[in-house]
Formats: structure tokens, sequence, C-alpha cells
């Protein structure tokens, strides 16, 4: 199959969404961006895009800063925590420093100033995509991790607990109350649900999935 072929596929499961009260600047970007591939949506405000439904696909926002009601900075807030994980490209006819540094702190992938380049706009919505698939590709990991870390018994996750805290199975045992041999056949259920290959591997699946211990019974709690 041709790259560019490969290309446009790729771009077809992602969206970018456009916010700007602009028509005529919507109604552009819209028809640049589907000419580049991409699956596009544009809103007029800050609140119609909120009411839309977010998407579980790489995605971004090229937001104006200058928006009726609710501004792109304050938008850009609320993304942050309503939708975490969803680049934001900036654009505007009215920017100034102060404001470039306070988006791009807050995470912005871009701050352009209008009139900007077509194809500088086109490489900031392939980098923030790409940001988005890398994101969405750990957050998966993450729901995969903690969905085994659930089917665990609360025995095993006792055994995982000290384990990971590097104890050996011995030490684990007397901890525990329970055998040597008891330790190991829940530490290998454990290691099995969770599908480590190697104690390194489970130790590093409970970093991923922020574990902490708790002090006093040594019991791994997710955060």
């Amino acid at each position: 199959m041709p790259t560019e072929q490969v290309t446009s596929m790729m771009q077809a499961t992602t969206m970018v969404f456009v916010v700007d009260d602009d028509i005529s600047i919507r109604e552009s970007l819209e028809a640049l961006l589907r000419k580049a591939g991409w699956c596009v949506e544009t809103f007029v405000s800050a609140q119609e895009f909120l009411a839309r439904p977010p998407v579980f696909i790489p995605n971004c926002l090229v937001l104006d800063v200058a928006l009726p009601g609710l501004n792109g900075l304050d938008l850009q807030k609320r993304v942050a925590v309503e939708r975490p994980g969803m680049p934001i490209i900036f654009v505007t006819g009215h920017g100034d420093i102060p404001m470039s540094v306070q988006a791009m702190k807050a995470g912005a992938v871009e701050f352009l100033t209008k009139p900007f380049k077509c194809d500088v706009l086109l490489q900031s919505v392939r980098n923030a995509v790409e940001r988005s698939r890398t994101l969405l590709g750990r957050e998966e990991e993450i729901q995969t991790l903690k969905a085994r870390y659930a089917d665990l018994t609360s025995r095993e996750r006792d055994v995982l607990a000290l384990v990971v805290g590097g104890l050996l199975n011995k030490q684990v045992g007397s901890r525990l109350g329970i055998s040597e041999v008891t330790v190991k056949k829940h530490r290998g259920n454990a290691m099995r649900k969770m599908k480590a290959e190697s104690l390194a591997e489970l130790v590093k699946m409970a970093a991923r999935l922020k574990l902490r211990q708790a002090p006093a019974d040594g019991v791994l709690v997710a955060k």
C-alpha cells in the first residue's frame, strides 16, 4: 500500500476540533484540515465544544484565544481537568508574549499568531495528534494493568506488596504468617495474572500503577 494512502487512513482515524467564533476562520481551517485528511468538527464557542462528548481516538484542539463567554485560556484549564491528554494548538490575532507564555506553560503544543502559514499549522496538528496517540496508548496500558491488578485476590496483593518491596519469600511468609511454599504459590499466581515475565517487570508494573505501600500492613493501594 502506498505511503500516502497509509497516512491518509491513519489521519482518518483521528479527530481535530476547531473552536473559533469567526466563521471565515472556522470554514478555512476546516477546509484545510479536511484536505489534509483529518476528520474535523468546528464550534463557535467554548461552551458548545464542552457540550460535545469526549472522543477516545487520537485528537487535538485548534483553539482561538478570544472567544465569547469562556475564553481560550479558560477553556484550556477546563480541558486539562475534564479531558486530560487532549493537546491544544492556540491560534489568535490578538496574542502577546505573556499570553503565549501562559498557554505554553499550561501545556499547549503551539501558539500561532494570525495570519500563519498553512504548513506550520498542519505540522503542529501532526505533532499534537502524535502526542495524543502516545498518551492514549499509555492510558490504555494503565487501564489494562488496573484490570489485572483488580483480578488478584487479597492475599496475592499482600504477597505482591511485600515482594516488590524487596522482601524474600521467607521474609514474606514470616510477615504474613504463611509458609514459604504458600508464598511462592501466591507470588506465581500474581505474576501470572499480571502477565509479568520477571520480578523486575512486576516492580515496574507496580510503579506504573502508582501503587503505594501502606506502612502499617504492607498492602499496596492504587492511588
